[in-house]
Order: structure tokens, then sequence, then C-alpha cells
């Protein structure tokens, strides 16, 4: 054999492997060149009717409220001290309208604060092993921007912002203005605002303002502070970082006590937005957005406004409808997803509509929660709410996904996350579900009618354990019902079932 024809037989049985790498070659270069992250997804535009616009919002609390008496052994602080409130608000914006500003970006910089605090969520706080991560972080999600205009008018404004600036009155909106309910949502563990922005702002594209708030209790991996122009890192922190060193019952109980108080504050930011405040607010946040939030007077409809989270943020949520509807807490329903395995008992005192949907992965693995399945407790916490204090109030489980299918995560990552997760179901299809039973509770809230999955009778009254068949093939492709209120009705509208629109 000639050396030429080995050399040629030699390439052709290594030529696929050249393609390979002449490839990957090739896309790690225009991703580097192009400050993209290698190996991600875009996050998808919205398809409601309206445009989406996104405002940061960080305020001081004067003065800040301390929750509990524990420490950090490092500096002797306040370890529960909800000093400033940081939320990120979505809203419908003017149709067309492209801001000035760069959109947010998914992970927020500095990358290696994210790093660093999943580093400690790992047990693992190393140079070596932050770098990883931040390697990995920027890979898999760094340069990943999301869709939502930055600081753009609210659908229905008339007139434009620079006309507000220098004023000392705010402007009257009474002109017959949409109003929009609004939602507050919280994050779960390991996660941060920016964790859901597809479901609050496909919320956001159908007509609701959700303010997704960032957690400062250490339940996240990391978040920046800002307050009289400075700048402080805070992080993932554990019991033996804290003095005295709280027990996992103690812990958990201040953090949501901290979450509840952020929720609260928040709460009142929205109220002094409504009441014409925007200017002052804008003003007086450090992150130098809200310019068009003078416009927001008497734009928000704070008497539908509701609680939302996920995981430790669904426990958060049930906890802050105990005694609602109340000042501080004035809340009308809860959006409950996922509600946490391992955050803390569930508050079953709720006297407002409820939703509670669970992952197939949640409903589907058997934990004890407190001596008993979870999956009971959940079921026995709606019962409750339907039977004792006569409210309407649902438990679902969306089939085919698993705990973070309504977080951002899978539609950046969809093969690595279904592969990782075991989910089935198509990605942007988990969103849209969870978007559209969110919708149909919202509107139940405005009049009464039950639409879509929150219309049907129950057909699993325990997990998998079918008694009957839900007739839409379109709603039984994608939900089991645990708990549903009875669509008989002595009269007809009584109910509020209604033909879907």
């Amino acid at each position: 054999m000639s050396l030429l024809h080995l050399l040629w037989t030699t390439f052709r049985r290594q030529r696929i492997r050249y393609w390979f790498i002449g490839l990957s070659v090739f896309y790690v270069v225009y991703c580097v060149s192009h400050g993209m992250p290698l190996l991600s997804s875009n996050l998808p535009e919205y398809t409601g009717e309206y445009d989406v616009g996104t405002i940061d919002l960080e305020l001081p609390i004067n003065p800040p409220r301390r929750i509990g008496d524990v420490i950090y052994k490092k500096n002797s602080k306040p370890a529960f001290e909800v000093d400033t409130v940081l939320f990120s608000l979505f809203y419908p914006a003017t149709k067309g309208e492209i801001s000035r500003q760069e959109k947010h970006l998914w992970v927020p910089k500095p990358i290696g604060l994210h790093a660093e605090g999943y580093a400690k969520f790992a047990h693992a706080d190393n140079w070596v092993v932050r770098k990883l991560i931040s390697l990995g972080l920027w890979s898999l999600a760094g340069g990943t921007a999301v869709p939502a205009q930055v600081d753009v008018k609210m659908h229905g404004t008339v007139q434009s912002t620079k006309e507000y600036h220098g004023q000392d009155e705010q402007p009257d909106d009474a002109y017959g203005l949409p109003k929009f309910p609004v939602i507050v949502f919280s994050h779960g563990q390991a996660s941060s605002r920016t964790s859901y922005t597809q479901y609050c702002a496909e919320l956001a594209s159908r007509g609701f303002v959700v303010a997704a708030l960032e957690h400062r209790d250490g339940s996240g991996p990391g978040t920046i502070l800002m307050r009289n122009r400075t700048m402080k890192q805070l992080l993932h922190f554990g019991a033996s970082e804290l003095h005295p060193s709280p027990d996992v019952p103690e812990l958990k109980k201040l953090q949501l006590d901290m979450r509840q108080a952020e929720v609260e504050e928040c709460v009142n930011i929205l109220r002094r937005i409504n009441a014409g405040e925007g200017l002052e607010i804008y003003h007086h946040n450090p992150r130098h957005e809200g310019q068009v939030l003078p416009e927001w007077r008497n734009r928000l409809d704070l008497k539908r406004i509701v609680m939302g989270g996920h995981s430790y943020g669904a426990t958060l949520a049930l906890q802050a409808l105990k005694g609602a509807p109340s000042h501080a807490l004035p809340f009308a329903g809860g959006l409950i997803l996922d509600p946490g395995k391992s955050s803390g008992p569930l508050n079953h005192d709720i006297d407002v509509p409820v939703v509670v949907v669970h992952s197939q992965s949640w409903s589907s693995k058997m934990s004890i929660f407190h001596g008993r399945p979870h999956f009971e407790v959940v079921k026995g916490l709606v019962q409750s709410i339907t039977a004792d204090r006569k409210k309407l109030a649902w438990f679902l489980t969306a089939k085919a996904t698993t705990h973070p299918s309504v977080t951002d995560a899978p539609l950046i990552q969809p093969f690595l996350l279904s592969w990782t997760t075991g989910a089935t179901i198509d990605v942007r299809e988990a969103v849209h579900q969870y978007v559209q039973v969110s919708h149909d509770f919202m509107k139940y809230l405005e009049d009464g009618h039950r639409r879509g999955v929150l219309k049907e009778e129950v057909s699993h009254p325990t997990y998998n354990e079918q008694t009957r068949e839900i007739i839409n093939k379109d709603i039984a492709k994608f939900w089991q019902v645990h708990v549903a209120p009875t669509t008989f009705c002595p009269y007809p509208g009584l109910c509020g079932i209604e033909e879907d629109k």
C-alpha cells in the first residue's frame, strides 16, 4: 500500500471526526465573538395580545425590618433584615415600543457571585469549583437576555413620560384607562427573581402585572443589595454560619418570615405607585429604572391582587394567605405551584380561592411530610378551603412535567433539562399550560366564571388513579384533577360553569 493511499484511507476514516471538530471550533469561535453562551437557546417571544415591559425596582426600607435576633458569626450583623426590597415588574406595554436600554440578562452580572452561591449550596466553596461553575453558567446561559422591553410605557398610556419630569404633581390617569390585576410571585430555593421570567412575562402579555420578588433570606445563590449609592453582595448561607445556630425548623421559620416581610413591603410600594408616587419611587431606585412609573397612577387593580409562588415560594404564598385579605396582605387568591416538601409546614388557614398545581414529578414521588404523604397533606388543605370556608379551590397535576418545568431553565437548555429531570412534555407547552391555568384562575376572580381545566370535575382522586374521564381531550392530555368544586348547580350559572371563550 502506497503512502498516499494510506493517508487517503486514514483521512476517509477520520473525516467525520474532523468535520465534527471543525464545526465545534467554528461554533465556539462564533459564540465567543458574538458574546453568546454556548449550548443554549434564546428565551422565546411572548404569545399574548400585549407587548411586555419590565422594570427592576429596589427601594430602601426605613427603618429596616429585622426578623429575629440571629446574627452572622463573621461580622455580628443581623442575618435576617429587610434593608431594601428588590423585585422585577412585568407588565402589558404599549404596542411596538422599543426601549433604549439594554435588555435584562437572565443571569445578572457578576456571574461569579452566582457561581460562589451555587458552590456554597454544593458544600464545595473553593476557587476551583467557583471557576468551574462560572464557566458552566456562562456556557449554558451567560448571555441569555429576557425578551421584555425595559422601562417602556404601560399599555394605555395617554401622555409622554417627559411631560411628567420636573412636575410636582403626578399625572391623573382617571380617564377610563384599563386597570390590570396584580400577581406577587415568590421564587423557590436556589432561585432568584429571574428564574421564572417566561411564566411572569407570558402572564403580563395576557393583561396582568407581575411583581417577581428577589428574596434575601439566604435561600438564593446570590444577590446584590443596593442602597445609598453602595453595593453589597449577599450569598447563600446555612445555619452553621449563624449565631445562635438555628435548627432546621427555626431556620425555615426565619426565612419564611423574612420572605413575608419582603412581600408586605412589595405590596406597600405597589400601593404607592398606584397612588401616584411613581416619580418619587423612580428617583429613589438605585437601579435607575422606572421613569414611566408616574404614568401608572390608578392603573393597578389592587382589589384583585394574588399571591403566587413555586416550591419554597409556594410555601411562602400559603403562609401569606393566612388572614387574607388584610391590609398588610390584601390577597384575593393564591397560585400555588409545587408547594415545598422540605420548607416547613403548609398553612391551612386560608379563606380565599386557591389553585394548587403539582408537576407530575411532585405528585408521583411519594414523600413523607410531617408524618403523612405530602400529596395527602396538600389534598386535605385544598379540600378544607372549599368544605370549611366555602371558597372555590382546586388541586391539579400537570402531566409529563417535572419540578423545573415552570422555570426558564428548560427553555434555555431543553435537551439537558429534559434528559436530567425526565420531563417528556415539550418545554414551551409546559410553560403554556402553567400560564393558561393561572390566566383562567385570574379570570375566575374577575367574573366568577370557570374556564378550561378549572371547570372540570375530579378525575383522579389520587395521582394516576382515574375514576372519571375528562371528555375534553386537550385538557385530558395535560391534566389530572384531584380536588375541584362540584359542577352541580341548583340554578344555571350559580357555580360559574361557562363555555370557553
